[in-house]
């Protein structure tokens, strides 16, 4: 850990606030430029800011290049742990740059450049972040869709995106068994209308995947035959990568990360958020296939110099609850960013700390949690055992970093159970009521933000700039809308209390419930259909769908039920854990026709809630209150 002295919190936050420009043109200093910007923040066409506007760079030099040009190239940047294939490997600075220009160089041969699109449908193996940089150093904007979504779900994302090629392996491996990729790919290329040119496919030993000829490539073929490519300067405005996330019409945002504001801001979170150091490991426990992998696995820790970890395998059953404590023994981790849902696996599995105890995790000075919010438990749990500061911090897929959280290298400040501590310099976070007014400290409103959101944040969304204006940018004219709901108390700590729309969150992954109930809906005996989220110990979130069958339908209702957890499990995939569903007669709704999800969740988890006063009519809730009893609903009731 650095001996430099630390600024205080509200210092920093005060300067990034007062003059944004001034702050985060000092932060792109860190950077390598190939052309200077002519203005830190263009606003001539708010509400759609820009930083940056006319720099060059590339994101991909300045992650790996740079580090080489100055004298740093042996030291470690990427530690792959595979506890499913019992199999590790280690890239230096000037080995993942070697790699990375020359699958650049298999990309530029079958004529991927600057702009083009491509997919990246990969496990969790270095091959997946070295194609994430490769497209980088081409200025080609990459998509990396999780390895377990469903064919139709990746269809849709390759209509959108139109990519020029795919990049994939023949399988993903999960505890107890492997998942082949290469029949999904296949199955989703055959859905889509847009037909990439061609695709590159890793075949590892696990599965070999049959391939097409004229359109599929084997990856170590291809690397061994392909000339190594330079980076390609791209502007800052230009996207760097497209990750798309659940919509509540059931149609994936595909958001975008532009290079410029990306670099400046994710550099400055390594040192100013998690106070590492660049001879320190980090590791993100999470997916190349979500916004913390993009991150944080890849982009940030590698901007700063950092050695990552890449993770294949589990908190538990690869092949135990020790699987955590012995990465950060054996890669010596300083600080380790995971989601609370995997802390809980472990206490579940170990509640006394046992394996804790069989290692060496003296190198780990912070344990940072995101994704949902972390219940007390498990923050105390985590705290007694690990002996170092457990940090919550909140942040979105849009956002790409860090809204609110205890900056541990800017000044540590008291933690306080509940809370993802305070705004990150650069974020004008607030409370707004429903007429878009700050509400007084302490009480609930929307968390929104206000504009200009700050570098490494999202510009808009692809193809649909509309959408975006009216997701996230009309509610509050001058805001960025969250859909989280919270409170800032009078000491400034952020407290996310809940989603706003119908965005649920199990482990971590925010899923719609829009995009479910459009599968339960195609079930030939059902009408109507809910789904909403309800308290679960372990995933944060789980869904449950409520089922208004056909009148006159006289098939048992458990194959029904079985019928649509398999329909989802088939379109959405395993990620959306979805494994209930029960029958009802009427839905509740609002005398508008509204279904009451929130209602219906409150009285799953056995929170207090108000009759609405709207309902059409209040007996339904009697219903739905038996038959969620009826499961066992609220737990310990």
């Amino acid at each position: 850990m650095s001996t430099k002295l630390k600024t205080s919190y509200s210092t920093v936050l005060e300067a990034s606030l007062e003059d944004a420009e001034r702050f985060w043109s000092e932060a792109a200093k860190d950077l390598h430029w190939t052309r200077p910007w002519d203005k830190v923040l263009d606003d001539s066409d708010a509400p759609y800011y820009r930083w940056f506007t006319g720099g060059e760079l590339n994101t991909c030099y300045n992650a790996l290049d740079l580090h080489v040009d100055e004298g740093n190239g042996d030291r470690t940047a990427l530690i792959y742990d595979s506890a499913v294939t019992q199999s590790h490997q280690t890239f230096s600075y000037v080995e993942l740059r070697d790699v990375v220009a020359r699958f650049a160089g298999v990309l530029a041969a079958r004529g991927v450049g600057k702009g083009d699109r491509v997919i990246v449908y990969m496990p969790m193996v270095p091959e997946a972040v070295i194609a994430m940089l490769a497209c980088a150093r081409l200025g080609a904007v990459h998509s990396v869709v999780f390895g377990g979504f469903a064919a139709n779900e990746l269809a849709v994302r390759l209509d959108d995106a139109t990519p020029k090629a795919i990049v994939s392996a023949s399988c993903g491996i999960e505890p107890g068994r492997v998942v082949e990729y290469k029949p999904l790919l296949d199955e989703a290329i055959g859905l889509a209308d847009h037909k990439p040119d061609f695709c590159i496919v890793l075949q590892r030993p696990q599965a070999e995947a049959p391939m097409t000829a004229g359109r599929d490539f084997d990856w170590s073929k291809e690397a061994a035959e392909a000339v190594p490519h330079e980076c390609v300067p791209v502007q800052a405005t230009d996207p760097l990568y497209i990750l798309y996330t659940s919509g509540t019409t059931g149609q994936p945002k595909g958001v975008i990360r532009d290079n410029g504001g990306h670099a400046v801001a994710l550099k400055w979170t390594m040192k100013n958020i998690y106070d590492v150091d660049p001879d320190e490991t980090f590791w993100a426990a999470s997916d190349v296939g979500w916004v913390v992998g993009h991150s944080y696995i890849v982009y940030a820790p590698l901007l700063a110099g950092n050695a990552t970890v890449l993770y294949e395998g589990k908190p538990v059953g690869t092949p135990d609850p020790g699987a955590f404590w012995r990465v950060i023994s054996e890669h010596r981790v300083s600080v380790l960013f995971t989601a609370p849902t995997a802390f809980r696996a472990i206490k579940k599995e170990d509640p006394v700390g046992d394996y804790i105890g069989r290692y060496d995790i003296s190198s780990l000075r912070y344990l940072f949690l995101a994704g949902e919010r972390t219940d007390p438990d498990t923050l105390h749990w985590a705290e007694d055992k690990l002996n170092v500061p457990v940090i919550d911090h909140w942040w979105q897929t849009e956002t790409g970093w860090p809204i609110a959280a205890n900056c541990a290298g800017i000044e540590l400040l008291p933690i306080k159970e509940g809370s993802s501590s305070m705004p990150v310099p650069g974020w004008d976070l607030l409370v707004l009521d429903e007429a878009g007014e700050p509400v007084p400290s302490g009480e609930i409103g929307t968390l929104a933000v206000k504009l200009p959101l700050p570098p490494g944040t999202f510009p808009t969304l692809w193809n649909a700039r509309q959408r975006h204006f009216d997701s996230y940018l009309s509610r509050f004219p001058g805001y960025y809308n969250t859909s989280d709901a919270g409170i800032i108390d009078a000491d400034g700590y952020v407290y996310v209390m809940a989603r706003t729309d119908d965005i649920i969150n199990v482990a971590g992954h925010r899923l719609s419930t829009g995009a479910m109930e459009e599968v339960l809906a195609d079930h030939p005996d059902v009408a109507e259909c809910a789904v909403t989220g309800i308290a679960d110990d372990l995933k944060g979130q789980a869904p449950l769908g409520f089922l208004v069958l056909n009148a006159g339908c006289d098939r048992p209702v458990g194959e029904i039920c079985a019928e649509v957890v398999g329909m989802v499990r088939e379109r959405i995939g395993p990620v959306a854990a979805f494994k209930q569903a029960l029958v009802v007669q009427r839905l509740p709704k609002t005398r508008s026709g509204k279904v009451l999800r929130g209602t219906m969740r409150a009285i799953a988890d056995g929170e207090e809630w108000k009759m609405p006063a709207t309902i059409d009519d209040p007996a339904i809730l009697d219903e739905i209150t038996a038959v969620l009893a009826g499961i066992g609903l609220p737990r310990g009731q």
